[in-house]
Parts: structure tokens; C-alpha cells; sequence
């Protein structure tokens, strides 16, 4: 069988749709298919999906792709010899192992009706809201699923009696795509992979396992536990029953993770990815940096069972992409997504309006979730350009918070440079075509951003993943960011450095006005 014959698919879960990407050897998808899915939002500050609405959404994405990389000219029925999995992280589930179902819908990382059980953490532990960071390297917060898990076993009836039979398990969305692929009910593996295990506040940083003093203090019980596995290994093969069938699963990563090895990040280099929200991670190599500036330690990847762990500093961002949603579909400024380069163009500048999307608090690096989203700085001047300019300045002052934070916690003499001795970051995700957006974020760091051919990076780095436990891809295919650099799209930066930091400036004092808004009258 030739190169050009053989394929890798990649499923990758976001959190607000599906898709299913065909690779082939040399990393070029050949087919591919997206599903929009509901999000679910009964309560202000709750979001939710239908678990088995996500799992749908599979299997329709798995069967068009396949039509389609067939009807392009591929035989990928043949060539197929793994699957990889990329996820949204932290998202909640909790299922029968007897029947299948869902005994509640699964609560998204963004949702915040953790607050409550936080603050009371916050009293109750020697910690506060450090507790645990010595452990997991994660703060007490709404964002992480332990805390949902909480929820979910306070407030379902019978879950805390399922657990006891044995019959109630939890995971996150990987370790429930992989349990239905798998089998479900009949064989269904019940596992997750290191990358999303270490967003639940549960696993020990350093043994990589469950911490069961964390366990303890929580009340969790291990037995509804997934176990946990590397990022790149022969973890099962598909049930019957699916489109594709017995092709093994051999790379999972949160998707995050997986953007970093889709971004060839080794030690010292970073990456944004922008989305829903914004996720800024930092590869530290072989060493848990802890963080004194507002960031998350956290695991970057782990290529195989005998490989070694990398870990990362990570700055999450609650709001990007979500905010220009927002003035589509709740404000009707834009009809649709892609038309907000063009408004935000037709003004040099916001006109001094500063917009802090803090629609449930603010994450990294401030961790406020008694911030709520503000637009000042309005006057008579400002039109719907302005809003929208700011709306993109938004996210980009974001990213930059937490680069600053991440200079200060890693310093200079860990983070690679250019040949010009320059700090490049890395970006992907969809709304990394938006021109405008990329160039606001140079100017506003003040250094180059790196945008790849291929934005696409999460899909890429889960066929990444999946194909180097099958001798698909060397870590050489995956780490040769040298090449792929020649293929990138750079923006440089171009304000004028005391405007920069007068902007700066600006934008804190507009997020400290942001904190404390959470209990407003209705």
C-alpha cells in the first residue's frame, strides 16, 4: 500500500459543534464534516448539552465524511488504520453503565452554577481557593469538573444511590465518546486520557493518577472513575454499529492538548487558540512550573505509555469567539460571524470603548466570577463599528494578559525565540481567518503572530496522536515546525509602543470595573 493510501480520522468534539476529519500520510484532510449541536442554557450562568445529541452528532459526522473522502477519490475503507479523539474539556457527564443513558445532561465548562459549592470550599478548606493547587495545580472554580461533579451528586435524585450499586460513572466528553464507540453497555471502555483527566481537580500533577486525599475532601468515590491512559496508545477498537468499524481509537486529547501537537509546541513555545473561548498554553518540558500570576498548571501531552510528560502553563479565557455570537445572534449587529472584519474596518480605532466580555465572570488571570460584561467609554460618537473593533480588542487584551502572566511565571530564558531573537506565538482556530483580529493581537502584544496554513490545528494534532501509536507518523512528522513555519502567514506589529501601553492601561482599568457585578438587581 502506498503513502497516499493510508489515513488517519480524527473526531473533533467542541462546544458548539462536531466534526470528523480524514488525514492522509502526509497531514492533508482528503474529507471532512461538521454538526452544529444545542446548547442548552435553563438558568442565567448554566449551559448544558444533550449527551446523546453529542454522540449523534458523531456518528452523522463519521458517515459523511466518509461519503465525502470517498467521493473525492480516496479508498479510505482500505487505509483507515486509526482514529483519534479531540474533545472539549471539563464538560461533565455522569451515565448508567446498565442502560447507556445520561442521568443529566452534560454540564459545559463555561457554566457557572458552581459558584455557590466554590465559595463554600473556599471557607471550609485550611487552602481556601488554593487548596488543591499543590496537587492538580488548578484553583477552586466553577471551570473545572470536579466542582460540576459536585453538583450533579447533590442535586440528582438516585445519583448518590447509582454510585453505590456501582451503576453511576463519570466522565468527561472523551471518556464518554470512547465508553459508546467502544461498546456501551455490552464492552464499552471506561477511560480518559492524561490531558483531560487533569482538568477535572482531580489527578496528581506528578503521579499522574487519581489523588486520594483530593477524593477524600471532595467525598468522590473512585469506583465511577475512569482510568487513566496516554495520549497516543491502542486504547480500543470501534463497536459494531458504527459507520466505521473495527479501526482502533489510539490517540485521545483534550482539545487543547491537541492544538499544541498540532502547533509543533515543544519546550518554550506557545500557542492561542481561539474559539468559543481562548486558550493560551505555554510549553514548560519536563517540569511543573507553579504559577504566582493567576495561570494554571496543567499537562501539555504524553505521546505513549513510556513517553515523557510534558506540562504546560495555561491561561484560559472564558469569552472570544462567544462574544462576537453574541452581537450576532442576541444583538443583530451582524448577521453573521465572518461580516465583523468588515464593520470593525471601517474605524481606526474603538474611539476609547473598552468591552469586557465577563458574560460569567472572568477566568486566568484574573478569576473573578463576580465580574459581568461591561461596554464603556460610550458617547455620542460611538456607532457599531466601535463596538464591534472593541469587541475583537477584547480578545486580543485577553490573550495578552495572559502572555504577561506567562513571561513572568516561565521567564525569558525558558521560552524559545525566533532567529530574530523574537517570541513568536502560535494561533489557530476559526477565528484566526479574521485578518483584522490578527493583526490587533500583534500590535496589542507588541511581537509576531505566527498563523499556520492549516488553522485547523486541533482536528490535526488528535490524527497526530492517534497515528504516531500506529506507525503512521514519527514524532519528526509531528515536531517538524521549522517547515511548517515556511508555510505560515506572519503579522507583525506596527502601533506605535506608548500607544500600546496607554491602551493597556485603558483596558485594566476597564476590567476592574467589571468585578463585583454579579449580584445586580433583575
Amino acid at each position: 500500500m502506498s503513502d497516499s493510501e493510508v489515513f488517519i480520522g480524527s473526531i473533533d468534539q467542541g462546544t458548539t459543534s462536531t466534526r470528523f476529519i480524514f488525514y492522509d500520510r502526509f497531514a492533508r484532510a482528503v474529507g471532512s464534516h461538521q454538526v452544529e449541536f444545542t446548547q442548552f442554557y435553563p438558568q442565567a450562568g448554566w449551559v448544558e448539552h444533550d449527551p446523546m445529541e453529542i454522540v449523534e452528532s458523531v456518528r452523522i459526522c463519521m458517515a459523511r465524511a466518509l461519503d465525502k473522502a470517498t467521493a473525492n477519490g480516496h479508498n479510505v475503507d482500505s487505509g483507515l488504520k486509526a482514529i483519534g479523539i479531540t474533545n472539549q474539556r471539563e464538560t461533565t457527564v455522569v451515565w448508567s453503565k446498565s442502560t447507556g443513558l445520561p442521568l443529566y445532561n452534560a454540564i459545559v465548562w463555561m457554566d457557572a452554577r458552581t459558584s455557590s459549592i466554590c465559595r463554600k470550599l473556599e471557607k471550609e478548606l485550611p487552602g481556601g481557593r488554593t487548596h488543591f493547587v499543590e496537587s492538580c495545580g488548578l484553583p477552586i472554580s466553577t471551570y473545572f469538573s470536579a466542582l460540576k461533579l459536585l453538583w450533579l451528586l447533590d442535586n440528582v435524585d438516585g445519583l448518590n444511590e447509582a454510585v453505590k450499586k456501582g451503576d453511576a460513572i463519570f466522565g468527561t466528553i472523551d471518556t464518554w465518546l470512547i465508553w459508546n464507540l467502544t461498546g456501551g453497555v455490552e464492552k464499552g471502555l471506561h477511560v480518559t486520557d492524561i490531558s483531560n483527566a487533569s482538568r477535572t481537580m482531580l489527578m496528581n500533577l506528578k503521579t499522574l493518577d487519581w489523588d486520594k486525599s483530593t477524593l477524600d475532601t471532595l467525598g468522590i468515590s473512585a469506583k465511577m472513575l475512569p482510568k487513566i491512559i496516554s495520549n497516543s496508545e491502542i486504547i480500543g477498537n470501534i463497536a459494531k454499529g458504527w459507520p466505521i468499524t473495527g479501526i482502533p481509537i489510539s490517540g485521545c486529547l483534550g482539545d487543547q492538548h491537541a492544538a499544541m501537537v498540532g502547533q509543533s509546541c515543544r519546550k518554550g513555545e506557545a500557542k492561542s487558540t481561539y474559539g468559543t473561548g481562548a486558550f493560551i498554553l505555554l510549553n514548560t518540558g519536563e517540569e511543573v512550573v507553579k504559577s504566582n500570576h493567576g495561570l494554571l498548571s496543567t499537562v501539555a501531552y504524553k505521546l505513549g505509555p513510556k513517553a515523557p510528560v510534558n506540562y504546560a502553563l495555561e491561561g484560559s479565557i472564558a469569552i472570544a469567539g462567544a462574544a462576537v455570537q453574541w452581537l450576532r445572534d442576541s444583538l443583530g449587529i451582524i448577521s453573521s460571524a465572518s461580516e465583523i472584519e468588515e464593520l470593525a474596518s471601517k474605524v481606526s480605532s474603538t474611539g476609547g470603548v473598552y468591552f469586557v466580555p465577563a458574560f460569567n465572570g472572568l477566568f486566568a488571570p484574573w478569576w473573578r466570577d463576580d465580574a459581568r460584561g461591561i461596554c464603556i467609554g460610550i458617547t455620542r460618537f460611538t456607532n457599531k463599528s466601535h463596538i464591534a473593533r472593541a469587541v475583537l480588542e477584547s480578545m486580543c487584551f485577553q490573550v495578552k494578559d495572559v502572555l504577561d502572566s506567562m513571561h513572568k511565571d516561565a521567564g525569558k530564558k525558558d521560552e524559545a525565540k525566533s532567529d530574530k531573537t523574537e517570541f513568536l506565538l502560535r494561533v489557530d482556530g476559526g477565528a484566526t481567518i479574521n485578518n483584522l483580529l490578527m493583526q490587533i493581537q500583534a500590535d496589542l502584544l507588541g511581537s509576531s503572530v505566527v498563523r499556520p496554513a492549516d488553522i485547523e490545528t486541533t482536528a490535526l494534532g488528535a490524527a497526530y496522536a492517534a497515528g504516531l501509536a500506529v506507525g503512521v507518523y514519527t514524532e519528526n512528522d509531528i515536531f517538524a515546525s521549522g517547515e511548517k513555519l515556511k508555510q505560515a502567514t506572519i503579522f507583525k506589529p506596527v502601533l506605535e509602543e506608548e500607544l500600546r501601553k496607554k491602551k493597556a492601561d485603558s483596558w485594566c482599568r476597564a476590567v476592574s470595573r467589571s468585578f463585583d457585578l454579579a449580584d445586580l438587581s433583575l
